[in-house]
């Protein structure tokens, strides 16, 4: 069985922390680096019920996509709720590991996994990080579809595809336009339609779009946007993730025990449909 600190050392492999951005919160928040580890979980949050299914499942590793403490803590106090989460993985022996703008940017990364699960055919990335000579790694995917669908139904396909969540998805632009052109950012993207407009795609797919940028895109003649919700976006990693981690186990011979939590993290839990168009009499 590995220690932590092999397996931690494997996932620095592949999302090094000196990637993410600099405001970023990443790596191994709580762990012994001499445990071993037989069972790992990958979740988007680490939230309460997630940890709580890890020591169910009898996990030895968390490994989460969002950071536990992402602007610095003064205490771990078990009266606030993330304090809680430190005391129940501490009490069993279970790591926490965040890999988060670091996993965004990497090769394969969280928007590969995005496009994966929207069965499109990556090109490159949106936004090229500067320092990969190969011009794999960066923010977002720029992708292609074997063939072309209508605005409605490429986001019939995303609601489908993508887990199940209150929001399902919302959208932007003609919706009998024709896309043979996509980008994809998982997580939140409408900081990123200066690229997504340099592309010259026929849609973009993110999430987190609010008012007023989404309306001055359209207003200056943006493709279609569709809007996911922040976590579903960002699921499908686990997936890679954990794939990723199984082959590396079975390269050394780790015999490790991998899940992907199915659990739904996103905040939001229901949604009402407005019934009548546009503004009350």
């Amino acid at each position: 069985m590995p220690r932590l600190s092999e397996v931690i050392a494997a996932l620095e492999n592949l999302w090094p922390a000196e990637r993410a951005e600099s405001w970023d919160a990443v790596g191994t928040v709580v762990g012994d680096p001499d445990q071993e580890v037989t069972r790992v979980l990958f979740a988007v949050d680490p939230v309460q019920e997630i940890v709580d299914e890890a020591v169910k499942l009898d996990a030895d590793l968390l490994v989460t996509h969002h950071p536990l403490y992402l602007r610095g803590t003064t205490t771990v106090a078990a009266s606030h709720f993330k304090g809680r989460v430190v005391h129940t993985l501490i009490k069993h022996d279970i790591a926490l590991h965040v890999a988060h703008t670091n996993a965004d940017t990497a090769d394969p990364g969280v928007s590969d996994a995005l496009a994966g699960a929207l069965d499109l055919r990556v090109v490159r990335p949106l936004v090229p990080d500067t320092g990969d000579p190969d011009g794999r790694r960066g923010l977002g995917r720029i992708c292609e579809l074997d063939h072309p669908v209508t605005v409605r139904e490429f986001a019939a396909r995303a609601a489908a595809r993508l887990p199940a969540t209150a929001q399902g998805i919302r959208v932007a632009g003609d919706a009998e336009a024709l896309v043979r052109t996509v980008a994809v950012s998982g997580g939140s993207g409408d900081g990123l339609f200066d690229a997504v407009r340099a592309a010259g795609v026929d849609a973009f797919l993110t999430a987190d779009l609010r008012h007023h940028p989404v309306s001055e895109a359209r207003a200056g003649g943006s493709c279609a946007l569709l809007d996911a919700a922040h976590w579903a976006t960002e699921w499908p990693w686990c997936e890679q993730g954990a794939a990723q981690l199984d082959e590396i186990s079975d390269r050394h011979g780790w015999d490790l025990r991998v899940h992907v939590s199915k659990t739904v993290t996103d905040p939001w839990t229901s949604h009402s449909p407005s019934l009548s168009p546009g503004a009350p009499n």
